[in-house]
């Protein structure tokens, strides 16, 4: 070799050490600058995946989800080993043998990328999946892959193996609004992930590849297809035996998913509105256990009767009747059982809170009341006799009548209440004042308008059935209430975030509420609730019916609950030829307080 050809190829080698040289530090800058901001990977350590809240009744009764992302964690050594094979055979075989990279399935994978000439983005393990779902965005790039193969090789030199499977399952997308492993076989099968078949363990780690691909209930055909090839892998990896293959094979594709339909509906969605500007979306998937005041019994009987109620008033009018019932534990203002309307999933307007109807004669304790606080007592005389006042238009006089057209000259304040004569109580509203009227309803709790009229006395202003109840608590105890709708509530760890006691104010003395209460009872022991006499305990209480049968209530307490019951129609059509809040309203609040208890112990 001449001088001149050694020089030649001495400067060709320096040119390509020097190329090397730059290609490797260009390299490992691109690695440097690639793996530079890779998450802290211990955080797994406190890994709080978004989880369902759940609502409980005040005796134990799970009633309701509340989730954006439907997922219940479940730890993993809960979750059946069969369970777990299922969706290493079919995501990734070497699970339990690899360091959280299957260089294997990325040679596998790159080679059918250039035999299709596409990037599939292939070979993921479960680690990487995991790493992906936890730290990644959801691109398709060669810094993401790097970045997914090293936090993955970190996760598994920090984690169990079981660990991890664990996390992946917790957190895996399944369709169908189910998050997790937990959630997912409650959607599909409607059980815990304790309760499946190998076929059903299959179906589900079929679908985290493509959930609307594979869903059993928009492509069956699809899906069978794919849980085959999963049990046959299963099979082929010894995780089940023949003859559990067989069995497998033969059960059928779940037909429709298992979406909850709320428990209480019409209660539910009140407290979740009461609970959400506190705690905005951690409400979601904070997995917060909600313990509600619903008594599961009560509400149940609430549904019952009112179910009942409806269906016989439609027997004798026509159909697209409403009703609404409200039960609240009189000294701890407890709402037990609330019920706003026939069908929640059909109409979710909540009569019972939102329905601001005319209560007619159920109005009038609230006349009576003033009276008794201004010097007056039960056994006091009113005249019931034909009155006049100046109408809205000359000429045309009001002259307020009592229901059966007759009067009854002098009657006591106990007699003119239980017989609901309206003569008397406008003379008494006249009397003790319109303004000190309103007064006393506003202060026993009442937030609706009221006009500053003598209608007013014979329940001619709207209000709503929530509020009415629980003023009527007032006249059961002396003291209001504020009606609420949880006892307390818990994080995921058990720490109590809130805990909601009695609110109690004195508002009438206990004379007063004696005197309230003897005109009270005397409407069920003589007056327009006396079919109530038949359920055989002290009660006490109100009927309402309003001009035309549009509206008929039944407001009333014994020794433990005040319950009120309201009829009538959206549209403001009435109900009924002779539809009274005796004949409509009270047999619903009769059903219901057959099967309320004498006794509720008190919180």
């Amino acid at each position: 070799m001449t001088p001149e050809s050694a020089s030649f190829f001495t400067g060709r080698r320096v040119v390509l050490l020097l190329a090397l040289s730059v290609l490797t530090g260009s390299l490992l800058g691109f690695l440097y600058w690639s793996l530079s901001d890779l998450p802290a990977i211990n955080s797994l350590e406190e890994y709080a995946p978004a989880e369902s809240s759940l609502i409980y009744s005040s005796d134990g009764k799970e009633l309701a989800e509340l989730y954006l992302e439907r997922r219940t964690f479940i730890p993993s050594y809960k979750i059946p080993d069969y369970v777990k094979k299922a969706f290493v055979a079919i995501e990734d075989a070497r699970f339990y043998s690899h360091p959280g990279v299957d260089l294997i399935g990325i040679l596998r994978a790159l080679f059918q990328d250039i035999r299709t000439r596409s990037i599939a983005q292939g070979g993921s393990t479960i680690t990487q999946q995991l790493a992906k779902m936890l730290f990644l965005k959801p691109e398709k790039s060669i810094v993401r892959k790097l970045k997914e193969a090293a936090i993955s090789i970190q996760i598994e030199k920090r984690y169990t193996k079981d660990e991890i499977l664990g996390l992946y399952l917790n957190q895996a997308f399944f369709g169908t609004q189910a998050y997790g492993i937990e959630a997912a076989s409650q959607t599909y099968f409607g059980k815990s992930v304790t309760g499946l078949t190998v076929g059903e363990a299959a179906l589900l780690a079929s679908l985290p590849k493509a959930p609307s691909y594979y869903s059993p209930f928009r492509n069956p055909e699809r899906s069978l297809e794919r849980r085959s090839v999963v049990l046959r892998q299963m099979l082929d990896d010894k995780f089940i035996t023949q003859a559990q293959y067989e069995s497998a094979m033969r059960e059928p594709l779940p037909l429709r998913p298992h979406f909850r339909k709320y428990e209480a509906p019409y209660f539910i969605e009140m407290l979740r509105r009461e609970l959400e500007p506190s705690y905005g979306g951690d409400l979601y998937k904070a997995g917060y256990k909600i313990y509600s005041t619903i008594d599961y019994r009560l509400q149940k009987a609430a549904e019952e009767a009112v179910k009942n109620g409806i269906s016989s008033i439609e027997k004798r009018d026509k159909k697209g009747v409403q009703a609404a019932l409200v039960a609240i534990e009189l000294n701890t203002g407890a709402v037990r059982a609330l019920v706003g309307g026939t069908d929640f999933w059909e109409n979710q307007y909540n009569r019972a809170a939102q329905a601001i109807r005319q209560p007619g004669s159920a109005f009038k304790p609230f006349v009576y009341l003033t009276a008794i606080e201004d010097g007056m007592t039960s056994d006091d005389v009113i005249m019931d006799s034909p009155v006049s006042f100046k109408g809205a238009k000359p000429g045309h006089p009001w002259r307020p009548r009592n229901y059966n057209g007759r009067y009854y000259g002098a009657v006591s304040l106990k007699t003119a209440l239980a017989r609901s004569l309206n003569a008397a109580t406008i003379r008494l509203a006249e009397k003790a004042g319109v303004d000190n009227v309103i007064d006393t309803a506003r202060r026993l709790g009442i937030k609706s308008d009221l006009q500053p009229y003598l209608p007013l006395a014979l329940g001619a202003s709207d209000v709503n059935l929530m509020e009415m109840v629980a003023a009527y608590n007032v006249f059961a105890t002396g003291q209001y209430v504020k009606p609420r709708l949880f006892d307390w509530i818990v994080n995921r760890d058990g720490v109590t975030l809130s805990e909601a006691k009695p609110e109690r104010t004195e508002l009438i003395s206990q004379d007063d509420v004696e005197e309230m209460r003897a005109m009270l009872h005397a409407v069920v022991e003589e007056g327009t609730a006396v079919k109530a006499r038949e359920l055989g305990r002290p009660l006490y209480g109100k009927t309402g019916t309003t001009n035309e049968y549009t509206d008929a209530w039944f407001i009333g307490f014994d020794d433990q609950l005040v319950v009120g019951v309201w009829v009538g129609r959206d549209d403001h059509k009435p109900i009924g030829p002779r539809e009274t809040g005796a004949r409509a309203a009270l047999p619903i609040w009769m059903e219901f307080m057959k099967k309320a208890p004498p006794q509720i112990p008190a919180n």
